[in-house]
């Protein structure tokens, strides 16, 4: 009888390790995949001089990366950015509090004399920490910002000009 119990302890504990194996496994993956999204969404916005909404534009090949890498991560935004609610339209709107959003972007004001319409853009993705078993345990964000764009090429809100 002592030896099963004993036995069982053991067993409890190697369960336990493997399942903090396992979370911390799931938390790296989760968080490198969302890095990776975050960097690429900067560069479709830095490529497009802006968060265009043309036909091809940075709206719409955001929208179709994040749909293509199955991204289906929401959360919330200050508000004072633009979010895309919607990974089908190619279109954002202003944040409304309360509602979640795949992705944020704010437009900076960088203007100085010899540079009037130089901007950047701050971006807010999100991802989960997600355990196999147990299912969504917590949220982050993963904010980026892009580098210096002279002359944007959308009509997005500027704040602080």
């Amino acid at each position: 009888m002592k030896e099963s119990i004993g036995g069982t302890f053991t067993f409890q504990l190697v369960i336990i390790f493997i399942l903090i194996f396992v979370s911390f496994v799931t938390l790296t993956i989760n968080y490198t995949r969302t890095y990776a999204i975050k960097n690429e969404v900067l560069s479709f916005i830095e490529k497009n001089e802006g968060l265009t909404d043309k036909p091809g534009g940075a709206i719409e090949l955001i929208n179709n990366y994040l749909t293509y890498n199955n991204y289906a991560t929401t959360g919330a935004c200050d508000e004072d950015y633009y979010g895309v609610n919607n990974l089908t339209i190619s279109s954002y709107e202003k944040v409304v509090k309360g509602e979640k959003y795949y992705y944020c972007v704010k437009k900076v004001n960088n203007a100085s004399a010899t540079h009037p319409h130089r901007v950047h853009y701050d971006i807010v993705v999100f991802f989960r920490f997600n355990i196999p078993v147990m299912g969504d345990i917590f949220s982050f964000r993963a904010t980026g910002t892009t580098n210096d764009i002279m002359t944007p090429a959308d009509n997005l809100g500027v704040e602080g000009g």
